[in-house]
């Protein structure tokens, strides 16, 4: 079962190289993430991000210039349409007014929405790195072991002393902002 979810994994990507199990696992899953993270969203943040690509695409920035050029051109009178927003365009100033409102708000909300899953994703990416890290500290440590009994001097390295130590997250996030501290006073 699996074999066949990566073959037909291998075969939409279109690529002929094939894709290991675990890739196509990974794959699936974080699909399946996508898709679970767009039917969990509220109406209101179906409705602003259905405006919000709406407002971002090019029939939009057409449809405004189609719809101030035949505005303005009614409006200088070179269409023979009496004109009913004269110079300097009042009532078309007010509505692209309230336009600019309504949709900055539902641009925000969608905005918003994106932020706090790029934030799920880095702090995932965070997780996912952090016991990396740690993993590879275990390897290094049973490595230098195996170094060590068959006399291998290789293990001896300084650096990989150091190496071999866990990092701890929050000593990581203290330096890191110490050096920035310290970046920042120099002229």
């Amino acid at each position: 079962m699996r074999r066949n979810h990566a073959e037909t994994l291998t075969k939409m990507m279109g690529s002929g190289t094939p894709i290991t199990t675990t890739l196509a696992r990974n794959i699936k899953t974080l699909l399946e993430v996508r898709r679970q993270l767009d039917r969990s969203r509220s109406v209101q943040d179906r409705i602003a991000d259905s405006i919000a690509a709406f407002a971002g695409s090019a029939f939009f920035f057409l449809s405004h210039i189609v719809w101030f050029s035949l505005w303005i051109l009614i409006n200088l009178g070179f269409t023979g349409i009496e004109p009913f927003d004269p110079y300097p365009f009042g009532l078309l100033t007010m509505i692209v007014s309230l336009e600019a409102i309504f949709l900055s708000t539902f641009i925000l909300i969608s905005q918003n929405r994106l932020a706090i899953i790029a934030d799920q994703r880095a702090d995932m990416d965070l997780q996912v790195n952090l016991l990396a890290e740690h993993e590879l500290t275990k390897v290094l440590v049973l490595v230098d072991a195996i170094a060590d009994h068959l006399g291998i001097a290789a293990g001896k390295n300084p650096e990989l002393e150091e190496l071999k130590n866990d990092i701890s997250p929050y000593m990581l996030l203290r330096e890191m902002e110490h050096v920035k501290e310290q970046m920042e006073k120099k002229p």
